[in-house]
């Protein structure tokens, strides 16, 4: 089955928004949506005591479909994403993202992983911040359109005069922006967090993978 889940939350986008974007999603991939499926949670909801997120999650069957708007809707917490992650590769579960145009399953590579994780960072940071422009904060960049690309072939393992290269633009400036932004570091740092989704999806792992999961 292909599920729509939506969430609401006051502070972010209503879910009128949500619906549009991924109807428009589902039809451009040629999924038909079985059922929609909304949560009303906020943010500061720990993943574990969403339990109608995770009555949710475990009714799931392997081959199912889940569709998002945006992976933060999910959860705005780099670790909760990851465990949602993991109980979904281990079920055999597919995730659409409709405003990235991801989909995660099980050949999933860590360079399509990685981005979401960023932008879920990137996301937290702004929220942290001030209004407005604080003092020392960065600018915009012509890299950050590249940023996805720029991040996968990293992880990939391609070298920055090879990334140049293959993006047509100055070795010079594009480490310069891999620097001041900290994405190697960032790449590092997740690594050791979303290799396993892709290195160790077996049937033995299943507790350790989803410790929020209880179908018994």
């Amino acid at each position: 089955m292909t599920y729509a889940y939506l969430r609401q939350l006051s502070d972010n986008k209503n879910m009128i928004n949500q619906q549009n974007n991924i109807l428009s999603f589902a039809l451009l991939k040629g999924l038909n949506i079985d059922k929609e499926v909304i949560e009303y949670s906020n943010t500061n909801r720990e993943i574990e005591d969403r339990e109608d997120f995770q009555k949710f999650i475990h009714s799931l069957d392997s081959g199912d479909n889940i569709i998002t708007d945006e992976i933060w809707i999910l959860s705005d917490k780099v670790d909760e994403i990851i465990k949602i992650i993991h109980c979904m590769l281990s079920e055999g579960i597919n995730l659409y993202i409709s405003s990235s145009q991801t989909i995660i399953q099980s050949n999933s590579t860590i360079g399509e992983i990685f981005p979401l994780l960023n932008s879920i960072r990137e996301k937290q940071k702004i929220k942290e911040n001030k209004i407005g422009r604080p003092k020392g904060s960065r600018s915009k960049s012509k890299f950050d359109s590249h940023q996805k690309d720029i991040i996968k072939y990293l992880v990939e393992g391609m070298n920055v005069s090879k990334i140049s290269r293959k993006l047509g633009v100055s070795r010079s400036s594009l480490k310069d922006y891999i620097i001041s932004r900290g994405i190697k570091e960032m790449i590092s740092s997740s690594f050791l967090e979303v290799s396993p989704l892709i290195n160790d999806q077996s049937m033995d792992n299943k507790i350790s993978i989803c410790p929020f999961s209880d179908k018994n």
